[in-house]
């Protein structure tokens, strides 16, 4: 089976994560694997507040829908973009 990966949105930052289990809740993975990247220095450094901020002003989406922090995520590839980066 081939996955389909989603049209990148304009003027966002792509992180693509290959999970071995389902998690629980985006933020926790997210906040982590933005933290080991070395692509984007803003989001590498960002704080927990305007972390928590992205979710807030509905700026980080998986497959084109608006990510929750408790969002959970499936087993395998998931494709999120953080609009405005």
């Amino acid at each position: 089976m081939k996955d389909i990966i989603p049209p990148r949105p304009p003027n966002s930052f792509r992180i693509v994560l290959d999970l071995e289990m389902r998690q629980k809740r985006i933020d926790t993975v997210l906040l982590q694997a933005l933290r080991d990247q070395n692509e984007n220095i803003l989001l590498k450094q960002i704080s927990r507040l305007a972390f928590k901020k992205l979710f807030d002003d509905k700026k980080i989406q998986i497959k084109g829908q608006n990510a929750r922090p408790s969002s959970a995520l499936a087993k395998g590839l998931t494709y999120i973009d953080i609009l405005g980066y």
